[in-house]
């Protein structure tokens, strides 16, 4: 496990640089909102095209094989974009296909970690193992995308690229030495049948279901802000976009997504999902129409901190409530499933927002995400889950 976590943390290092240095680089190059939008919603649509396949497809092939593959493929894919900066080569075409490439291998990392996890941290594990993850991915993005920023600043977006390349590698080689048991080959498998099983369960359970379709309003908005941070630093704050400050905007993100993962295990002894989740969607909702009009760079970075601990809580709340119902068997292809279905909202949030902001502004978009994501509080979904309420 611990080898796992090593890799994790390396891997997620080199990510904190991208998630900067890819819009960034993008905005620097066009200074296009709408293109800016669309990098983020092309690193969410692989999961939507490929979620339902990866994560029956995952129960099938040697997990430590795709871990490792995958992590190479990251590898190659991020680390075009300094080679091709060097040749004078780049261009926004292949900024967008890296980012849709490295989201593609995700899905399938993602799927087979689902996997990896309990056969490395045994099933009375898994809830302290996705602790210990969640708190060093954590700490890692409060200091790195600060970090990043000071980098770009320095070094220029292109190379700073070139650290997460090297840690997708060392990740790679991490991985590979991975002790994982066997999955047992069967001389035919369904794979619709199995695609449709992690459906069902999903669509059939009283507290799993709501929290999953819930999670598009979330996804939405968290898709129009990670879509627009680089925007609204520049445009509403008034940045410059080689500012070194962009960086604190995705640092104050990281605390507060420290804040809901430190707060909610005890939030969850106390209270039903029904009641974090759906008072989580309403702080969302009113932190980012706040958040939409604020030019005051210190009052605009607490504000971004308090939606993102609402955000967490939604996402993270679904995440653990839906890992502890689901059965063993069914647990690749219900978390993939879920997660393809939760992300749903992030790709149309990213490319509508960055869209919006183009033709009007920054501050509408957002204000239309936050209006969309109260909206679904009014939804069955909602309902549903308002009528699930159990003590814990």
């Amino acid at each position: 496990m611990r080898l796992f976590l090593l890799a994790r943390a390396v891997s997620w290092g080199g990510s904190a640089v991208t998630l900067v240095a890819l819009p960034v680089l993008i905005y620097q190059r066009t200074g296009s909102a709408a293109l800016t939008g669309l990098l983020s919603a092309l690193e969410a649509v692989p999961y939507l095209l490929l979620g339902l396949p990866a994560g029956a497809l995952a129960d099938r092939w040697d997990r430590r094989r795709t871990l490792a593959v995958t992590s190479w493929a990251g590898a190659l894919l991020v680390g075009s974009v300094p080679l091709a900066a060097i040749l004078d080569l780049l261009t926004t075409g292949q900024l967008l296909l890296v980012a849709a490439g490295t989201a593609s291998a995700f899905v399938f990392f993602d799927a087979a970690a689902f996997g990896a996890l309990p056969a490395l941290a045994g099933r009375d594990g898994v809830a302290r193992a996705t602790r210990d993850l969640m708190t060093v991915s954590t700490l890692i993005g409060l200091a790195g995308p600060p970090a990043a920023g000071l980098l770009i600043a320095t070094i220029g977006a292109p190379e700073a690229l070139l650290l997460d390349a090297l840690s997708f590698a060392a990740a790679a080689l991490l991985l590979a030495r991975l002790t994982l048991p066997a999955i047992p080959r069967t001389a035919h498998r369904d794979l619709p049948g199995e695609i449709r099983a992690g459906f069902r369960f999903i669509t059939g359970h009283p507290t799993v279901g709501p929290l999953t379709w819930l999670g598009i309003g979330n996804s939405l908005t968290e898709g129009a802000v990670l879509g627009l941070i680089v925007v609204v630093a520049v445009q509403r704050v008034g940045l410059d976009p080689h500012d070194t400050r962009l960086g604190l905007f995705y640092g104050a993100a990281a605390v507060g997504t420290l804040l809901a993962s430190t707060a909610l295990p005890a939030l969850r002894r106390r209270l039903p999902p029904s009641l974090i989740t759906l008072p989580a969607l309403a702080a969302n909702g009113v932190f980012l129409a706040l958040w939409a009009i604020t030019p005051n760079l210190v009052l605009s970075l607490a504000i971004l901190l308090i939606w993102q601990a609402a955000n967490t809580l939604a996402s993270l709340n679904g995440i653990i409530e839906r890992q502890e119902l689901t059965p063993d068997d069914l647990q690749g292809r219900v978390n993939t499933t879920a997660r393809m279905i939760a992300w749903g909202g992030f790709p149309a949030g990213a490319a509508l927002a960055g869209l919006l902001a183009q033709l009007t502004g920054p501050t509408t978009a957002l204000l239309t995400a936050a209006v969309a994501v109260l909206l679904t509080l009014a939804t069955p979904a909602a309902r549903d889950l308002a009528g699930t309420g159990r003590s814990r």
